[in-house]
């Protein structure tokens, strides 16, 4: 019998944080405690980077050097983001104040 992986997000909503492998950054939006996107999803990605779906997932607005998007990253994928600068997607203002200290701040419009 296997100890199951704790559910805990690391990250949390606000937060920067930026990809391990790809060159991309974002703020977190929301957190799946674990893999809720699509099996089409999950198998387009290449198997040997395919990561565990027992663990938390991050829905990020991101950033690369070309453009803004939404991302959907698994924890094991993400580290702290250490460039300490704005995220310049056009969402976070709907979203989010700040970044406030390095992290952005919900709006209480957004607080449920």
């Amino acid at each position: 019998m296997s100890l199951r992986q704790s559910k805990t997000a690391r990250f949390s909503i606000g937060q920067i944080v930026r990809h391990r492998l790809f060159p991309f950054r974002g703020v977190i939006f929301d957190v799946d405690p674990e893999f809720d996107n699509t099996e089409e999803w999950y198998q387009s990605i290449p198997e040997e980077m395919r990561p565990r779906k027992d663990q938390p997932f991050y829905h990020l607005l991101a950033e690369n050097t070309e453009t803004e998007y939404v991302a959907y990253v698994s924890e094991q994928n993400l580290l702290p983001d250490s460039e300490g600068g704005p995220v310049r997607h056009p969402q976070i203002a709907e979203i989010f104040d700040g970044p406030v200290d390095g992290a952005y701040v919900l709006k209480e419009t957004n607080l449920n």
